[in-house]
Order: C-alpha cells, then structure tokens, then sequence
C-alpha cells in the first residue's frame, strides 16, 4: 500500500468535544451490519476450519475484533454480524468476548445466520446478505445502516463517516482510500468531483483500464468497503435489486454503480476519520489476507515502534481475555536460557530454557529446553518440544511441534511437508504434521 499523507497528528477521543459538528444521535441512531461469513481462501490452511474474521491476531485479538472495536468506540452499540462459512469459532469468540453490551439500554451484537429468505440458499453476495436480515434491520428502526467487512485491520471512527454523511445529504457514502495504480484489480474503483461525489465506479478494473486520480497519474481513489445508508433507502434499494433477475446481488458491482448516476453517493476519505497514524505518519490499514500480509502484520507488532498502535487507551481493542498466568521463563543456565528478545509474548505462555526472537507468541505456547524460535508467528495453544528450530514461521493453532523438528533453513525439504509462500514463509498446520481432526479454535 502507498503511503498517504495524513493531517492528524494523534488518535482521536471516543467523544470529541471540540469538533462543533459531532453528534451522538447520529450514532446512536445507526445501527451496524459486520458481514463476517467469507473464508479468506488466500490465507490457506489458516481458513480450513474458521472463517477469516475468526483468524488470531496480534498475541490476543480476532480480526474481527478490530471492526467491532471500532463501533463500540464510535459509540454504536447496536451491531449485527452476519456468518456463514464454518462459523463456530467466531459465533464462540463473539458470545465469550462481546456479551458486555447491555440490551436495557438496546445495545447488543447479534450474531445473523443467513434467514435463507428466498430459499434454501447461502447468502449469494454482499447486497443478499443485508437483504436476508432486512426484517431483522427493520425492527430496530434506524437512522442509518452502516455496512462494514469483519476482515481488515485498521481503526476509524465512524461517527465522523456519519457526520460527513449527513453533512453532505447523501443517500449513500462510501469509504476511500487512495492505492497504487497496480493495485486496482483488487478493489472497487472511483471517481469524484471537487464535493466528493462519486462520478462513476467500477469493480477491480485491471490498472490500464483504471481512473486514475487527477493530477496523480499513479494512483487511484479504491472503495474499503464501508458504506453508510439512508435506512430508507437502503431497504428501497435492496427491494429493487433483489428483483433485478440479472444482479449478482453485490454492493460493488451492481447497488453502487447503478446508484451513481441516479442518487447522492458521496465518496469519504478515511484520511478524514482514520484513529491510528503509524510511525511513518501514514494511515493504517491492512488486508491480511494472505499468508505473507499476515506474518508480516503480525511481526510488525514487535518492531521498537510498531505500525499499529495497541497501546491507545483513547481506543482501546477489545476481545475475549482469558484468565491465564503471566507468561513465565525459566531456567539460567550455559547452553538452557529461557528468554524473549524484541518478541511479544501472551499470558500462559512458558519460556523453557529456549530463545526467542523477533516473534509473536499468542497465549498458552510452551516451548520446552534448547530450542531456538526466530521471526515466526505462534498461535494459541502450541507445544513445541525440544531442540526445535523455526524460522519464518506462522504455527496453527494447538499444533504440537514434534522434536528435534527444523523449519526455515531448507525450503525444498519445507515444500514436502508444508505450505511455502512465495516469501519463503511457511505454515504449519496440525494436518500437516499428521496430526489429525483438531478442536475448531
């Protein structure tokens, strides 16, 4: 992703004080939809058993938590989280880490399956799957519907969308951020006039056939997938495309491009309402959506000053938090010393007689005596046995590392067993280690 320059200079309040144009009934006035049910198939063996929101990440989170940080934080506490594909994980994860919201005062998250309102079929796009809960959206009567992805790491504050929504009487808003020109079949594409309003749109457009931004021939206006509506409208546009025979039912390819010649759709610049400016003074966002991104994010996490900020007690990232001891390292011997250097170590974990070094240990991994552990990612619940070496590594969950085991330094004898990245960054699953059918974490 290109850098972008950002003009704010620290993470913003959960309430804002002294910006004249915030409001709290807009917020509480919206209510959230998280379409959580994709697989995320480019993660590999990560997706064989969860769904992408449900994916660890950073020591102790989800991906998805990182979405719905951001709404509590906004100040919307009325969330639904549509699933679908192999969502036990993320139904357990969201019933464990997200039952704080108090329904007396209507706050809550719902976890949607899809209704299957028109059959005996699976939501069929993104459109269906708000129109498969519009019953559902209709009884909490809102303002506005606020449509977001469960499968992103960044932070915003989206009443400041809404604002800027409202401001501009649009019917519709899309979130955008500006990307390299090369990178343009991956996202939808916009144009805008001098107010922000969308001129025209197109769905992953190859980059010779992408609007570039005007006067910045080398890059492009790309939708991230976050839309405000008029809940009115919405359901109004909903309606019609779900009678619309030819439609894929999809937000990018079918809802938006038809609205921008007929209604107000307003493009909004996550450079106006993004919370988290990494230390090169840049917006942060991440799709982790392939093994690389990843490792790389994660790791990220244990340089002296990260990308992503978790230490901001303005906006906090909240999760499940398990009761577990403090991570522990033992042993001071010749040849058998326990120690974590430039890593990020979780609680449960226990350090014996082993080193490790630039990497992510998320809770309850046990690395036993003169085993050494280098620029990998271990998820929970890992044991990993004696005169073990890893390098570049991401471990699956409740993987058991079997002895005397080296990974990172061979790649051709990598490749026999387990899955190598073009980066020469392996995963390790269960599976792959003959390990079998595993609890679904």
């Amino acid at each position: 992703m290109e850098k972008i320059e950002c003009i704010h200079t620290s993470s913003s309040p959960i309430k804002d004080e002294t910006n004249p144009t915030f409001d709290a009934h807009l917020t509480r006035g919206a209510i959230a939809l998280i379409l959580a049910g994709g697989r995320g198939s480019r993660l590999q063996q990560l997706t064989d058993w969860r769904a992408k929101p449900a994916v660890p990440f950073g020591g102790k989170f989800r991906i998805i938590d990182f979405t719905l940080s951001n709404c509590v934080n906004s100040g919307i506490r009325r969330i639904g989280v549509a699933t679908q594909y192999k969502a036990q994980s993320l139904v357990r994860h969201i019933q464990y880490g997200w039952s704080f919201l108090d329904g007396r005062f209507k706050e809550f998250v719902e976890l949607l399956p899809a209704q299957q309102m028109t059959g005996e079929v699976w939501y069929q796009g993104t459109a269906d799957a708000v129109f498969q809960n519009i019953d559902i959206l209709r009884r909490h009567n809102p303002k506005f519907v606020l449509i977001l992805g469960g499968d992103h790491i960044y932070k915003m504050d989206y009443s400041k969308l809404i604002t800027d929504h409202v401001e501009k009487s649009a019917d519709m808003t899309v979130a955008c951020l500006t990307i390299p020109l090369e990178e343009t079949s991956e996202f939808g594409i916009m144009s805008v006039n001098d107010e922000w309003r969308i001129t025209s749109f197109t769905e992953k457009p190859k980059p010779e056939n992408a609007t570039p931004i005007p006067g910045k021939p080398g890059q492009a206006l790309a939708s991230m997938g976050i839309y405000v509506f008029n809940a009115s409208f919405l359901f109004e546009q909903l309606l019609r495309d779900h009678k619309e025979k030819s439609s894929s039912h999809d937000f990018a390819k079918d809802l938006i491009p038809y609205q921008v010649s007929r209604y107000r759709v307003f493009a909004h610049r996550f450079l106006d309402s993004c919370v988290n400016i990494s230390s090169s003074g840049v917006p942060y966002w991440r799709d982790v959506g392939t093994v690389d991104a990843y490792w790389e994010a994660n790791l990220d996490l244990t340089t002296v000053i990260p990308e992503l900020n978790l230490y901001d007690e303005d906006w906090p990232i909240w999760t499940h938090q398990e009761q577990l001891p403090p991570a522990k390292f033992i042993h001071e011997k010749k040849g058998q010393l326990g120690q974590a250097v430039n890593s990020m170590v979780s609680g449960g974990c226990l350090i014996s007689g082993s080193t490790v070094r630039r990497s992510l240990l998320f809770s309850n991994v046990h690395v036993h005596s003169y085993s050494n552990i280098e620029d990998s990612v271990i998820l929970p619940n890992v044991e990993i046995g004696r005169n073990v070496r890893l390098k570049r590594v991401v471990v699956d969950k409740n993987c058991v590392i079997p002895e005397g085991l080296t990974v990172g330094y061979d790649q051709e004898e990598d490749h026999k067993r387990f899955y190598v990245t073009d980066k020469n960054i392996t995963l390790i699953t269960p599976e792959m280690l003959g390990q079998g059918m595993r609890y679904i974490g």
